[in-house]
């Protein structure tokens, strides 16, 4: 059974009330069952945070033993170098996954530290750019 994770950072844990015309009104937790009920041969774990640190010290702890992370690092991809060395620093394949364009919004969003070193790079397909990420590894 492959073993991938799904890493969302800060601000994603208010999806669903967020700005329902960029992101939708479903909630991530909505969304991730529907999920882990169309793919039961896939073990899918979860992690969000808001804080930095946080996701590095998650990045550090799994990115030896699954088979891959699907990462939104939301607006730390475009500032966190610190993210960006451990996506580098791990083994386990990353794809960058965002919900929106990012190309197609501020210019500061049209960067990211953590392209150079992911498997692929998912945006602008909604929260459907979580399922192509993890069909990527299947």
């Amino acid at each position: 059974m492959k073993k991938l994770i799904i890493i969302n950072g800060p601000n994603l844990n208010l999806l669903g009330k967020r700005e329902p015309e960029i992101y939708g009104s479903l909630t991530f937790t909505e969304f991730l069952e529907t999920i882990k009920d169309k793919y039961p041969k896939v073990k899918i774990d979860y992690f969000q945070s808001n804080i930095e640190g946080e996701l590095i010290d998650k990045l550090q702890e799994v990115g030896f033993t699954y088979d891959g992370i699907v990462l939104n690092a939301a607006a730390y991809t475009h500032t966190s170098i610190g993210i960006g060395d451990a996506v580098k620093a791990i083994e386990t394949p990353v794809v960058e996954v965002h919900i929106s364009n990012t190309f197609s919004r501020e210019e500061f969003r049209h960067s990211s530290y953590i392209s150079p070193n992911a498997k692929g790079v998912i945006l602008g397909f909604g929260l459907q750019s979580y399922e192509l990420a993890i069909q990527s590894f299947l």
